[in-house]
């Protein structure tokens, strides 16, 4: 399928080579194979300078993808200087280098002849950056097109300073490779973007780049580098920090190179020099103001790695918001802002550009996912924006995956007419092409929520539960079982709120809004439209156990209850001991059962993004085989936990029966994951018998029961 866009831009590259030397001028077949190239400036330049060799001197391809400009300079030293997207030049937001560096003959046109100046050349080619996104791929197997670089990309052509390269360990470089890169083609700048569990190759990689003779000016951005920039700076004394995100970071650093800006004046780092205030585990450093407001909206990529990305049968993603209208407790929020939303008329051109993509990956399911925290947002134009976006991204042949909080659901301070109207936008972002939304739940417990700050409960929850399914709303649910601070009593009511079965309901298509939205607090109702299935079968992952991250709220708390112990800076986060010991007991073998199963379910999450139809159902099944099991397994460690005293006797031996139930963990779990029927059916020949069971009341009743 031709993408009109592309056909556009390519005919108008093809007249600026005209104005080059008339025989550059490519013939059909020629502007069809350039298409490609487009989306990709360092290649397009690659082949221009191949095709123009005899007719033209220095070239040069900037600018962004939207506004892509390309540069060259005619045997007579004048420049043709051509913006691919047809719009006259005297509407871009040049920067002040280029003012005063370029002079255009025809400023109200998209072509024109112009002179540019010795500065100009050097700026258009220099510095010279290398992003780089780091990746273990034992740990997850599944690529992700990488937004982050590939947002940082954009802001740096946005300058139209450099060349500006992108390489991804996802997409086949390997960790020797990209050292070999560095050391052979040194950047000027190199990024680096580092997220939890990578701090081994980050540490490689920067050991190796300021052993080069003349090291570049190396700037670490991403979620560890936010929660160990202590750790890094003591080791590194040159490093560059990105504290925020990194869009204004690189396009002040770009300038700063130039020596335009003073490092202090290069928006959102952290780097040595004079002490700062309290914060992770750091040491005196320096940190510089994050930038009020610079696009804050503006958070498209770059897709020069896009079309790697679908080689490696990857999905693309992209943001249609960013930062969150909550500051949940375990969640650290100093680098990652407030809620911004994003104009839906933005996307339509980048859309284009993704489709074309696509087209030449046609077993590559058409499924985009947005990354945001929230996708909603807040204030009176949060649900017209929410449509219009799904109607931008639905326009252009894509389902669309996402992320947002419970109260878009359900609110116990709104009202009635809040319910309908908030239910009626739920099911037509379904029929716009809504493919599944992420729910952060976290806890059905009152006092836990309270803990991590969710400005939730339990009941608001359930019944945001119900109104999704009865809707017919595809979800997933986040679900945080163990956490430091929580009682026994806590981790029962944890257990029964995952069992319950009057929480997720049979789709109802046909049901008005205004049913649902009543019918959902009417227990005959929920009875009569229940699924029968528990819970549990919709948390995206079971058995999680709280995280410590440095810096985190819920992390201070637990400092303060004397139960921090060892920092871990290279994943970001701390360790600690849990309030109850028996709790600690079952997170730990938790964790053991999650280790085992988690390359199987992991593998499985995968392919439920890149397949579609039957096959993607009969993934999403297997995948329940797996809840089935591990809700078995919290069952099995409770009933043997609540047996134990709730103070650990000293000297006494490790909770039996919580190893007998962590023991039978491990050899039925061959059998947990083979089985294909609930726990509560499983097979009499199977060799491995059930433990005994904490069984709660699941229906949302009366407080539970013990039982066998």
């Amino acid at each position: 399928m031709t993408n009109e866009r592309l056909t556009f831009q390519a005919r108008h590259l093809a007249d600026a080579l005209r104005c080059v030397a008339p025989p550059l001028h490519p013939d059909q077949d020629a502007r069809v194979a350039l298409e490609p190239l487009l989306i990709s400036p360092n290649r397009l330049a690659q082949w221009l300078r191949a095709h123009c060799a005899l007719y033209a001197g220095h070239i040069h391809v900037t600018g962004t993808l939207d506004r892509r400009l390309v540069l060259v300079q005619r045997t007579d030293d004048r420049w043709v200087v051509a913006d691919l997207s047809g719009e006259p030049h005297d509407t871009r937001a040049w920067p002040a280098w280029a003012q005063r560096h370029i002079r255009l003959d025809s400023p109200a046109e998209w072509l024109s002849l112009a002179d540019l100046t010795a500065e100009a050349e050097y700026r258009l080619s220099r510095p010279r950056v290398l992003l780089a996104a780091l990746y273990h791929p034992e740990h997850f197997p599944l690529p992700r097109f990488p937004l982050g670089i590939s947002d940082v990309a954009r802001a740096a052509r946005s300058t139209l300073m450099g060349t500006i390269s992108l390489t991804d360990m996802q997409l086949g470089t390997t960790l020797a490779d990209l050292i070999e890169q560095v050391g052979q083609e040194p950047p000027d700048i190199l990024g680096i973007s580092s997220t939890f569990g990578q701090h081994d190759l980050m540490v490689e990689l920067l050991d190796a780049a300021y052993a080069l003779p003349q090291p570049p000016l190396v700037i670490a951005g991403g979620s560890l580098t936010a929660r160990n920039e202590g750790l890094l700076l003591e080791r590194y004394p040159r490093l560059l920090i990105a504290r925020a995100a990194g869009e204004p970071t690189i396009q002040d650093l770009l300038a700063h190179w130039h020596d335009d800006l003073a490092l202090d004046q290069v928006h959102g780092i952290g780097y040595n020099g004079a002490a700062r205030g309290e914060g992770t585990l750091t040491i005196g450093r320096r940190r510089t103001a994050k930038p009020v407001s610079r696009a804050r909206s503006d958070f498209l990529p770059e897709l020069d790695l896009l079309p790697a990305t679908f080689e490696h049968h990857g999905v693309a993603q992209l943001e249609a918001s960013r930062g969150c209208t909550n500051f949940c407790s375990f969640c650290p929020r100093g680098h990652k802002g407030q809620w911004a939303g994003g104009t839906p008329g933005d996307l339509g051109w980048i859309l284009d550009h993704m489709r074309a993509v696509y087209d030449r990956y046609p077993d590559i399911s058409r499924t985009l996912y947005l990354v945001d925290e929230e996708f909603i947002g807040r204030g009176p134009q949060a649900v017209p924006r929410a449509l219009h976006m799904a109607d931008v991204l639905h326009g252009a042949g894509f389902t669309w995956e996402t992320s947002c909080r419970i109260d878009q659901v359900t609110h116990p301070e709104r009202d009635f007419t809040w319910h309908v109207d908030r239910a009626g936008m739920w099911r037509a972002l379904v029929d716009k092409g809504l493919r599944r939304c992420l729910f952060g739940v976290e806890s059905g417990v009152d006092t836990i929520l309270e803990r991590f700050n969710k400005e939730t409960g339990g009941e608001q929850n359930a019944l945001a539960i119900r109104t999704l399914s009865a809707l017919g709303v595809p979800t997933r649910f986040t679900y945080i079982t163990f956490d430091h601070l929580m009682s026994f009593e806590e981790l029962k009511e944890t257990y029964a709120f995952q069992g319950r079965t009057d929480l997720l309901m049979r789709p109802l298509p046909d049901v008005p809004v205004e049913d649902i939205v009543n019918g959902v607090r009417d227990p005959e109702w929920v009875t009569a439209h229940g699924s029968g299935r528990a819970f549990y079968a919709g948390i995206s992952y079971m058995l999680v156990s709280m995280e410590c991250l440095i810096g985190a709220a819920y992390t201070k708390r637990v400092q303060k209850a004397g139960l921090a112990r060892q920092a871990r800076p290279s994943m970001g986060r701390q360790d600690a001991e849990f309030a109850d010991w028996r709790i600690g007991v079952c997170s730990k073998w938790a964790q053991l059962w999650v280790d085992r199963n988690f390359a199987l379910d992991y593998t499985l999450k995968s392919l439920e993004k890149i397949l579609d139809r039957e096959p993607r159902y009969r993934v999403r099944t297997a995948r329940v085989v797996l809840k089935d099991a591990a809700f078995t397994v919290l069952g099995a460690m409770i009933a043997a936990a609540e047996n134990e005293p709730a103070t650990r006797l000293p000297g006494r031996a490790p909770c039996w029966r919580t190893a007998s139930a962590a023991c039978w963990m491990r050899r039925s779990s061959t059998c947990a994951s083979a089985w294909r029927g609930p726990s509560s059916t499983w097979p009499e020949s199977c060799p491995h018998s059930m433990p005994p069971r904490w069984t709660p009341n699941t229906a949302g009743g009366p407080a539970p029961t013990n039982g066998a």
